[in-house]
């Protein structure tokens, strides 16, 4: 990648950054953006409104441009966490319906569905992780009649596998399954097609591979799941005109509005706005391309250098995340010597998980396998 793209990330003059699947680091124009709008909240306060507007607006043109969604379908939630809980919360769950998911999810998209086995008695079905990789047959062979939500990530986050979004998403749109995808791993990173992939609703907090900061997430609803998921927090925001103040009947927004119940975290929002401009000029399939030919030589000088690389490097399942074990050296070991030469890693699940972006470079490689012990 070049000096130019590598100097938008103030961080490179002082660590080898490695950990984007846990926090990223600010990009020079994500930062620029977010303290432009500090900045007139100091000093103009609300004089500004209606630019702020059309600047939302432009962000969720931007979200959907790159997911391939329509604006409408685009809302912005606290986290990722908070767009699954929507979804969870505003199925019309009856007793005996179940969930499919496996058993190597985050706890985010995890936890909304537990729930719902007390709530409603739910039942919540569990492909398992085998080496580090999930059989799309086993998680397929997971539904039934009584399914009404597959809930999966797009990149598991402790082995870097990648789920094939693509035939499970078809698979739920054949029977009339919703599909559910916490994209927090891959997005940013790796392309994705809601459209292709028959995506019915998607979230993921901006400040991993999307590069933007924390507190805000792209969260996808598609017009087909806007009919079958009620909004359970609702506020002055989620109604069709919020302007219109006396108007207590009105009902819920008809896009993905409905989804924001109150004000916005706008800074976030425009930062938010800012990585994904920088991502669509650099290219997202430039992206995909780069990081999976650079993970591919960092995967073959960890294995030179005696670690087993857990993540699968299969065509379709390789991922931005690469995580590995070695026989000697714990996770936890190998995270603190890198540290201490500042390579930023981070251990998970007793293996070493290493995260690069499109800005990180071979050398930058070299230097993290000649740090490892052998």
């Amino acid at each position: 990648m070049n000096e130019e793209i590598r100097d938008l990330f103030p961080i490179t003059k002082n660590y080898v950054y490695l950990n984007h699947a846990a926090v990223a680091p600010l990009p020079q124009p994500v930062y620029e953006a977010m303290e432009q709008h500090i900045s007139s909240l100091r000093e103009q306060s609300l004089v500004n409104w209606q630019e702020w507007g059309a600047a939302v607006r432009r962000v969720r043109e931007l979200s959907a441009r790159l997911i391939n969604a329509q604006p409408r379908e685009i809302a912005f939630a606290p986290n990722t966490s908070s767009g699954l809980a929507m979804i969870a919360n505003g199925v019309d769950w009856r007793a005996g319906d179940n969930v499919v998911s496996a058993d190597c999810e985050f706890p985010a998209n995890v936890q909304p569905w537990m729930r719902l086995r007390q709530a409603y008695g739910v039942e919540v079905r569990r492909a398992k992780e085998r080496d580090g990789r999930l059989e799309t047959e086993e998680i397929l062979g997971l539904i039934d009649d009584r399914t009404r939500v597959v809930a999966l990530s797009f990149v598991e986050f402790a082995s870097g596998f990648r789920n094939d979004l693509t035939a499970i998403g078809r698979y739920c749109r054949e029977r009339d399954v919703l599909f559910v995808v916490d994209a927090i791993q891959g997005l940013g990173a790796l392309r994705l097609d809601v459209e292709r992939d028959c995506i019915d609703a998607l979230s993921a907090d901006a400040h991993k591979f999307l590069l933007g900061p924390d507190g805000v997430a792209l969260f996808y609803v598609s017009e087909r799941a806007m009919r079958r998921v009620k909004p359970t927090v609702v506020g002055w925001l989620s109604v069709k005109d919020p302007n219109d103040y006396e108007n207590y009947d009105q009902g819920c927004a008809d896009s993905a509005k409905r989804f924001e119940p109150g004000s916005l975290n706008s800074a976030g929002v425009f930062g938010l706005g800012a990585a994904i401009e920088l991502m669509l000029r650099v290219g997202p399939e430039k992206i995909e391309s780069y990081l999976l030919g650079l993970t591919d030589y960092l995967c073959a000088g960890l294995q030179e250098r005696g670690y087993r690389v857990v993540s699968s490097r299969r065509a379709g399942e390789a991922s931005a995340i690469i995580c590995c074990q070695h026989d000697k050296y714990s996770a936890d070991h190998l995270y603190n010597l890198l540290n201490e030469q500042k390579i930023i890693t981070t251990p998970r699940l007793g293996r070493l998980r290493i995260s690069p972006h499109f800005y990180n470079t071979r050398e930058e490689t070299d230097r993290l396998l000649a740090a490892l012990p052998a």
